[in-house]
């Protein structure tokens, strides 16, 4: 079993590392610019430029020897001046900006440059003169040509002796390591467990995770046993008195508890339970007996899907061969259904509580934020509501990886209570 354990860790290398490209993909590429999410498209471009120096979101995505800059973004004149508006000596035609003859005119760059960087200027423009920009004649001509000028300080577009026309402007900061990317920061943040940090609370995300996974194992742990534990013995009992009114009588329940919403558990047991009988607090993490409520109304409103899906189980198990001989030995009809119902059904009730405990950390997003419990699932709504990257890319991304490792627990799982299951 060791070999084969081993044997899987290594297979889950490029599972894990695939899921960390997926969810850099999901929310550096997919979801847009991070610093505009989190302080609004109305924010300065020094404040986005800032954010994004912070957390490596001023790099190229994977590779590459420039990127670009919030100082000034990409013009092509097609339809405005942008920031050149209202310059002196500078006008607008045609989708054509034009720089008169004798003029000194300097980038509009939104925010001052770094002095510890190279910038790369390119220029589509054309001019029958010799344009200089700090002491160098641009080579421009007659014909529309593009031009890149590379430089630390910024410096002016002097038209000497003719007017120069611009399509277009970019700006660039070169980089001295190519590979300097936001993938590798990323991946350099993961290395040392660091997962940035939140924007909403300023705090490390990593301490925000460790002080919220409390909270939400002590909600979500008694949650996960009392609804196994009660679901698979009820599930027995169906077996036992299968088409009595025992039976009939779980099925109906089992139903009816599936066909109340979640909400409705919720908002009906703070009313009744704790706000009409005053039998249990309904806001707030002082003692355990704030937990109570919670824990009952997660048991109750999970506790119909699970009955028939585990009787739904036994049931199948009980018309089994084996059964049949074993009832033909003399066993008795608790002996069969706990000694052998039971242990055979259990592979597929390991399918389905294992992978159910990767999410446990994440606790339960509506019962702590209606109870007031400060988990991980509280956390997650609050940086969902106020657009927090950092803490939802981590809530996703561990919970992702634990899913991963919740597989190799299961077959691990299905060689202990099944001997037919080999691990090779």
């Amino acid at each position: 079993m060791l070999r084969y354990i081993v044997k899987r860790m290594l297979q889950m290398i490029p599972t894990v590392f695939g899921v960390i490209l997926i969810t850099f993909i999901l929310f550096n590429v997919v979801g847009g610019s991070p610093a505009q999410q989190v302080l609004g498209p109305h924010a300065q471009a020094d404040t986005l430029e800032s954010f994004d120096e912070q957390r490596g979101f001023n790099k190229p995505l994977f590779f590459g020897f420039s990127t670009t800059t919030r100082a000034y973004a990409d013009s092509d004149f097609k339809r405005t001046a942008g920031d050149w508006q209202g310059m002196e000596g500078v006008t607008w035609t045609n989708g054509v900006l034009v720089l008169a003859t004798g003029g000194e005119y300097r980038l509009p760059v939104k925010f001052a440059l770094r002095d510890d960087c190279e910038y790369e200027l390119e220029i589509e423009g054309r001019t029958d003169g010799f344009p200089v920009f700090g002491e160098n004649p641009l080579k421009l001509s007659g014909e529309w040509k593009k031009i890149r000028l590379r430089f630390r300080t910024l410096e002016k577009i002097i038209p000497v002796d003719a007017p120069v026309e611009i399509r277009s402007i970019r700006l660039r900061r070169r980089l001295s390591n190519p590979f300097d990317s936001q993938f590798l920061f990323y991946l350099n943040q993961l290395a040392h467990l660091d997962f940035g940090m939140s924007h909403s609370t300023n705090q490390r995300v990593s301490k925000l995770m460790l002080d919220g996974i409390g909270p939400s194992l002590m909600l979500t742990v008694p949650i996960f046993f009392a609804g196994l534990i009660t679901s698979v013995m009820l599930s027995l009992f169906c077996a036992f008195w299968r088409d009595t009114w025992v039976d009939r009588f779980f099925v109906v329940l089992s139903v009816a508890l599936m066909s109340i919403n979640y909400l409705v558990w919720i908002v009906g047991g703070q009313y009744l339970l704790g706000f009409k009988l005053g039998w249990f607090p309904v806001w707030g993490f002082e003692s355990p007996r704030y937990l109570v409520l919670p824990v009952l109304i997660g048991v109750f409103s999970g506790l119909g899907a699970e009955l028939r899906f585990y009787r739904t189980i036994m049931l199948d198990e009980a018309h089994r061969d084996y059964v049949r001989t074993a009832r033909a030995k003399g066993v008795s009809r608790g002996g069969v259904l706990f000694k052998h119902v039971l242990k055979n059904a259990m592979i597929p009730i390991i399918t389905n509580t294992v992978i159910a405990i990767p999410f446990l950390y994440t606790g339960s997003l509506l019962l702590e934020s209606f109870f007031g419990i400060p988990g991980l699932g509280y956390l997650g709504i609050n940086a969902i509501n106020s657009s927090d990257v950092d803490v939802v890319r981590a809530i996703v991304l561990i919970g992702s990886i634990l899913f991963v490792a919740a597989n190799l627990l299961t077959d691990i799982c299905y060689a202990v209570v099944d001997p037919r299951v080999k691990l090779t």
